[in-house]
């Protein structure tokens, strides 16, 4: 039933209306940069996710530890409001496609430059949780998927995960196809995703030791992450396409020697072009595709998988 709320309640609440955001969004940057105790809570009840609080912590020592977590960072912008909007519905309707497991999703991107996402993100953090700001400029292949992966082992050193993934904003993943995909995999100097180029993904030789991962998506174990945040490998060397100046860390250090391609569950959307091997139709093994550019792109693949399958009838509307 909808509430009556009179003019006067709004005239008495609107400094607060103004403040309370403003100061929300300052307290958690403040915390985000300067402490190393920071842990973001949880997030997505669909993700099953489980990070405490400090005042949670006797709690989750009552509680059976998860037979596998796993960390996604969607890297994307300050001002991509509609599509942050749009992966939480996506993944929202993904509940109950694994049990026993934990997958954070949350959004990466570096600090807030303007006014109104000094507001609106705030807003976000209040109702959802699921955002981390980096202290970077935004950018995409000057250094920010290293901030990321640097900064997860102090955020989350007290309840570190399995794997940390990063994956682009135009990419959905499959859930469900992703936990099982790594059930039975190594959990120590992992490097996980698509191997590019990927006719050459075949050669032995060159997977292990000069290629990298598809940007759309890939992943670590969480030793990886420590290993980046304190190596002067990856710190001297930040700028370049990430993907390729991510592997070239690893291969460096002949670090990620248990190199897993995931073909052909990693893949581009296809829509009227060509097959090729990292691009074809949908299939249902899948556990990412990308280049989900607008949102007929996301229309298509969502209702492949039937994403609105739980849509009731109701004379409310028609569709």
């Amino acid at each position: 039933m909808a509430t009556k709320v009179s003019s006067s309640f709004w005239q008495q609440n609107v400094h607060l209306s103004i403040i309370l955001p403003l100061s929300v969004l300052a307290f958690t940057y403040l915390i985000l940069m300067h402490s190393t105790e920071f842990r973001l809570p949880t997030f997505f009840a669909s993700c099953h996710s489980t990070i405490p609080s400090d005042e949670d912590d006797s709690i989750m020592q009552s509680v059976s530890k998860p037979d596998l977590r796993i960390l996604v960072g969607v890297l994307t912008t300050a001002d991509s409001y509609e599509r942050r909007q749009l992966i939480r519905l996506a993944y929202s309707q993904q509940h109950g496609t694994y049990h026993d497991e934990e997958v954070d999703v949350r959004f990466v991107f570096c600090s807030l430059s303007k006014e109104e996402q000094r507001v609106i993100v705030a807003l976000e953090i209040m109702q959802y949780n699921d955002i981390i700001i980096l202290n970077c400029t935004e950018n995409m292949n000057k250094g920010k998927t290293y901030d990321y992966f640097s900064s997860v082992p102090t955020l989350f050193r007290d309840h570190p995960y399995d794997y940390v993934m990063k994956c682009d904003d135009d990419t959905y993943l499959r859930l469900g196809n992703l936990v099982e995909s790594l059930r039975n995999k190594s959990r120590v100097d992992v490097f996980y995703g698509l191997v590019n180029p990927c006719h050459k993904a075949d050669d032995m030789d060159y997977r292990m030791n000069s290629s990298f991962m598809s940007g759309l998506g890939y992943l670590l174990s969480w030793d990886l992450t420590e290993w980046i945040a304190e190596s002067e490998i990856a710190r001297n060397n930040t700028e370049g396409p990430e993907d390729i100046v991510l592997a070239s860390w690893l291969n460096t250090a002949k670090k990620g020697r248990n190199r897993y391609h995931n073909f052909p569950t990693f893949y581009d959307y296809k829509g009227e072009s060509d097959d090729m091997c990292f691009r074809h139709d949908f299939i249902p093994e899948t556990i990412a595709i990308h280049m989900l550019k607008g949102n007929l792109e996301w229309a298509r693949t969502l209702n492949y998988f039937n994403a609105t399958k739980g849509l009731k009838p109701s004379n409310l509307y028609h569709v």
